[in-house]
C-alpha cells in the first residue's frame, strides 16, 4: 500500500511539473477579443478585421448592441444601460478580457469596465470617445468644433432616433474607403436609438481608472476629430497611443494595419 501511494504521489509530481513546463513554453489560455461597434454599425463592419484576430489563435466576441443591425428592439426600450448590459452579457464568467470599442463604444465599454474590472485586462479605444465621469457622448460630441457629424446629425424626438442623412455618410464617415464599400455603408446605413447618446457614466478611480488603456488615433477623422480625441486622451490617463491616417472607420479603410494594432495590445 506505502508503495501504490509512493508511485501516486511520484505520477502526480510528475504531471504537476508537466503542466509548469508546459506554461513556460509561452503555451497559453486562449485570450479573448471583445469588440463593440459604434453608432449606426454591427459587427458586420468589422469582418476585415475579425478574420486576423482569429487566425492569431484570440476568441472573438463582436457585439450586435440593441437596436443596431438585426436587432428588432424598440428604440423606446434602449438607453446606455442597455447596451452596457448587452456588452455584460456578451463577456458573461470571461476574464482577461481585452475590450475594444469604437466611437460612441467608448461610452460603452468605459461603463463595463468600471462594473466588472476584474473581467477587464484593457480596453482599445478606436477612434472613440473617452469620457470622465458624469459625461455623455453627446456632452463631449458638443465640444468637438472640428467634427462634421454634428451639422449633419437629424435628429427625431418623435421616434427617440438619431441619423444621417444619405448624401452626408461618406464625409462624415467614410471618406477614404474604397468607393464599393462607401456604396455599401449608405446603402445599409439606418437610424440609431437616441438615448444612449445622453446618457451619462458613473466612474470611479478605483474601478475604470485601474484598467490600461490604450488609445487608437485616427487623424483624418470627420465625427470625433483628431483634436478631440487629443483632449480626451490628456485626461483620461492613457498608457499607450497609436496613430492611423485614416478617416472614422480604419476598420474599412485600413483593416490589416488595425488588426495588427489590436493583435500587438492583445499579447
Amino acid at each position: 500500500m506505502k508503495t501504490f501511494i509512493l508511485t501516486l504521489a511520484i505520477a502526480l509530481m510528475g504531471i504537476t511539473t508537466f503542466a509548469q513546463n508546459k506554461n513556460k513554453t509561452g503555451i497559453k489560455k486562449q485570450q479573448t477579443i471583445v469588440i463593440v461597434p459604434g453608432a449606426w454599425t454591427d459587427p458586420s463592419a468589422w469582418a476585415y478585421v475579425i478574420p486576423s484576430l482569429k487566425a492569431k489563435g484570440f476568441d472573438v466576441i463582436a457585439v450586435t448592441l440593441p437596436g443596431h443591425g438585426s436587432d428588432t428592439t424598440s428604440f423606446a426600450h434602449i438607453n446606455l444601460q442597455s447596451y452596457v448590459d448587452a456588452v455584460k452579457n456578451a463577456i458573461g464568467d470571461k476574464t482577461n478580457i481585452v475590450l475594444v470599442g469604437h466611437s460612441m463604444a467608448g461610452i460603452v465599454i468605459s461603463q463595463v469596465a468600471e462594473d466588472i474590472p476584474a473581467q477587464i485586462k484593457k480596453l482599445v479605444y478606436v477612434a472613440a470617445y473617452l469620457p470622465a465621469d458624469g459625461e455623455s457622448l453627446l456632452a463631449l460630441a458638443q465640444t468637438d468644433a472640428d467634427a462634421h457629424v454634428g451639422k449633419y446629425l437629424q435628429i427625431d424626438q418623435a421616434t427617440g432616433s438619431a441619423n444621417i442623412a444619405k448624401e452626408d455618410i461618406v464625409d462624415a464617415f467614410v471618406a477614404d474607403s474604397p468607393k464599393p464599400v462607401q456604396e455599401q455603408v449608405v446603402a445599409g446605413f439606418k437610424a440609431d436609438p437616441l438615448a444612449p447618446l445622453a446618457g451619462t457614466v458613473k466612474l470611479t478611480a478605483a474601478n475604470f481608472g485601474s484598467i490600461t488603456k490604450t488609445y487608437i488615433h485616427t487623424l483624418n477623422d470627420h465625427t470625433v476629430s483628431y483634436k478631440l480625441q487629443l483632449a480626451m486622451v490628456a485626461k483620461a490617463h492613457v498608457k499607450k497611443e497609436y496613430e492611423l491616417p485614416s478617416s472614422h472607420t480604419p476598420f474599412l479603410s485600413m483593416p490589416d494595419k488595425l488588426a495588427a494594432i489590436i493583435i500587438n495590445e492583445a499579447k
